[in-house]
């Protein structure tokens, strides 16, 4: 059976991240505007933990999903190799996890403006993480934001025999749960420097 390719046409490429846009808009608005007033603290709350649930969801998914079985370690080879490759999962991939993991369950416990709430916050961590990862493969490092995070990102690509470095938009787990790289890579090796 041969490999199957994650890569996208610049249209489908592009098509991920203003769907994933129009959600983040969309879920916002529908929370700030139609959830009930005295819910509004804890639904920012809820989603602010979302954001941040998101940075742990990243770098497991990462490390261990990435870079642990098959088949998504074989697609993810296929990026390391050619990291300025329009490779990404499927945008109907990537939503249906969001739906059944994080949508459905808080839906199940905590009723609707709660799994909204918490939606909202992991779409807005995906898209954050989707910015960045397209940003240290292709934009130009232009400022000390973006030319950290490649340098960080070039580590988790220099060394495909002992990978390190997994947080993309942060490195904070890769610090926590000691898979940090001491060892600095440089910035073209993941794209346009």
């Amino acid at each position: 059976m041969g490999v199957v390719s994650l890569e996208h046409r610049k249209a489908a490429y592009a098509a991920d991240f203003g769907l994933y846009a129009a959600a983040v808009v969309a879920l916002g608005g529908l929370v700030v505007i139609d959830a009930p007033p005295d819910q509004a603290l804890s639904l920012a709350a809820i989603a602010a933990a979302g954001l941040g649930g998101w940075s742990l969801i990243e770098y497991l998914l990462h490390r261990f999903v990435l870079h642990g079985l098959e088949p998504f370690r074989s697609w993810h080879a296929e990026h390391h190799l050619r990291p300025t490759a329009l490779i990404c999962a499927p945008t109907v991939f990537s939503a249906a996890l969001i739906t059944v993991l994080v949508f459905l369950p808080a839906l199940v416990i905590g009723g609707l403006w709660r799994a909204c709430a918490l939606t909202l916050g992991v779409l807005s961590g995906y898209l954050a993480y989707a910015i960045t990862h397209h940003a240290t493969h292709h934009w130009r490092a232009d400022n000390a934001w973006l030319r950290e995070h490649k340098r960080w990102h070039g580590r988790h690509h220099h060394d495909s025999l002992q990978p390190a470095c997994f947080g993309v938009t942060s490195s904070f787990w890769d610090h926590v749960l000691g898979s940090a790289r001491r060892v600095a890579a440089p910035a073209q090796q993941v794209g346009v420097e």
